[in-house]
């Protein structure tokens, strides 16, 4: 029995496989990767693995034995940690902590004021990573979007720019042109200096489910490596499309992928840094469209605990590509997802504010997201039980049929324990009514656009710009 005088906060936790389910996960995915094995679809990917003890071929397929994986996870960081652009910690992924990121590679910005979706352009690009960096529950800013104005050769590298020069915090980095990807690592050590000593730009990729190495995947993971750059390998599954209709098919087939990513960085360099995770979503055959329900929820989180028991950082769900806009659809799906984070092993949420099945970008369900992620961190704290946070002298002086409305504790602490929304406040019926019966998205909506109209970039947001563009520039001349 816990004693009354212990300090340990009460905390809500969610776990979700026992240690048979873990083992039984993972002798399906290495059997998956012994006996069907891997399509790797290029050279540089299987020079990766020609030399590798134990593994073989039937033409470009690799077959890879349990030793090699069981070897790259004893070799593999079980912690990364994560700094700002100025050179600050930020966090720790693999502490077991759940961190926010606004961003999605999006082709499509939804005006906060009409709801309308137009092609995303450049200064869509600039104003949304500014909302990012000022909302206080995101911990990384993402690439927000694809830049649709500009031609596809130099869109990566501005929007590069863009995202280091309107927010200081750590950076997720996806870049579409693989040809560019190396020119956009180095637009970020000529704006930042070493990127590596203390990272703050991660590197995200993905390979092709199921079971396929892509050459573009191979070809960055190496560039990154090269660089001591710490690494997203994710994959996306399309339940019943991309994998298997049942949960234990597609755990048990990305878990395997994600083994062979681990496997890959650790062959090009034992000690790589890299971050694991998996997007289960469903696949619609009657509006040809992609979805998350429950099932992909729960396949993130046993994703999360694969991760927590191999010792390695994990990136997961982030509950957007639903809704239509910031509305009932969206919302219920942002709750689930960011309050299952809070509570459980998932770590790394990188894509918060996607809609219609990820093709745009919702600036106010950002907004809204904000207030839901900092009231699932409160939720997950939990709160104290000790003798002094329950306070006897206090109950014992006011007894039965009193008031704690004006006791010390009370007036001490009543902001921290009530705290309340800057979008969306506490109304009673009267204050609705005397506030003209107001709806709450159009609430929502009118603060997001006073919000993005305000925004200022960082203090360096002129010599960033100036030293990227003359950066790009020389790009382009060569």
């Amino acid at each position: 029995m816990t004693s009354s005088t212990s300090s340990t906060p009460i905390r809500p936790r969610l776990t979700f496989l026992d240690q048979d389910h873990i083992a039984r996960v993972h002798e399906a995915s290495l059997r998956i990767l012994s006996s069907v094995g891997v399509r790797v679809d290029s050279k540089q990917g299987r020079q990766v693995l020609e030399d590798a003890p134990g593994v073989t071929w039937e033409g470009d397929r690799a077959r890879i034995p349990p030793e090699l994986i069981e070897r790259a996870l004893e070799t593999a960081p079980s912690v990364v940690d994560i700094y700002d652009q100025r050179g600050a910690f930020s966090f720790s992924l693999g502490s077991g902590e759940a961190h926010f990121g606004v961003g999605v590679t999006a082709l499509e910005y939804q005006d906060p004021e009409t709801d309308d979706t137009v092609p995303f352009g450049r200064h869509h690009f600039r104003s949304t990573v500014r909302l990012g960096n000022a909302l206080p529950s995101f911990d990384v800013v993402s690439t927000v979007g694809i830049i649709q104005d500009l031609p596809p050769d130099v869109a990566d590298l501005y929007a590069v720019l863009e995202m280091t020069a309107n927010t200081t915090k750590p950076l997720v980095i996806l870049v579409s042109d693989e040809e560019l990807f190396e020119d956009c690592i180095r637009l970020l050590e000529h704006l930042r200096g070493d990127v590596a000593s203390r990272p703050f730009a991660i590197p995200y990729f993905n390979p092709i489910t199921p079971l396929v190495v892509n050459a573009g995947t191979v070809q960055k993971m190496v560039i990154a490596i090269e660089r001591d750059l710490p690494l997203i390998y994710s994959n996306y599954g399309m339940i019943g499309a991309t994998t298997p209709i049942t949960s234990a098919g597609t755990l048990a087939l990305l878990n395997a992928e994600l083994l062979v990513g681990l496997t890959l960085s650790q062959i090009i360099k034992e000690g790589a840094p890299v971050i694991l995770g998996s997007l289960p979503a469903s696949f619609d055959m009657r509006g040809m469209g992609t979805f998350y329900q429950p099932q992909g929820y729960l396949l993130g989180l046993a994703c999360a605990e694969m991760m927590k028991h191999y010792g390695l950082p994990h990136c997961g769900t982030s509950g957007s590509g639903v809704g239509w806009g910031p509305d009932l659809v969206a919302a219920g799906h942002q709750w689930m997802n960011h309050l299952l984070a809070c509570v459980s092993t998932m770590e790394l949420v990188p894509f918060v504010g996607d809609i219609l099945g990820a093709k745009a970008f919702s600036p106010a369900l950002v907004v809204y997201a904000n207030d839901v992620i900092r009231e699932a961190r409160q939720l997950a704290a939990g709160f104290e039980f000790d003798a002094t946070s329950v306070g006897f002298g206090e109950i014992a002086e006011i007894g039965p049929g009193g008031t704690y409305l004006e006791s010390d504790r009370t007036f001490e602490r009543f902001r921290d324990a009530y705290q309340q929304s800057d979008v969306l406040p506490h109304l009673t019926l009267e204050g609705w009514r005397d506030r003209g019966r107001p709806r709450a998205e159009e609430v929502l909506r009118d603060y997001t656009r006073r919000l993005i109209r305000d925004l200022e970039g960082p203090a360096d947001y002129e010599d960033v710009m100036a030293r990227g563009e003359a950066f790009i520039e020389d790009l382009i001349m060569d």
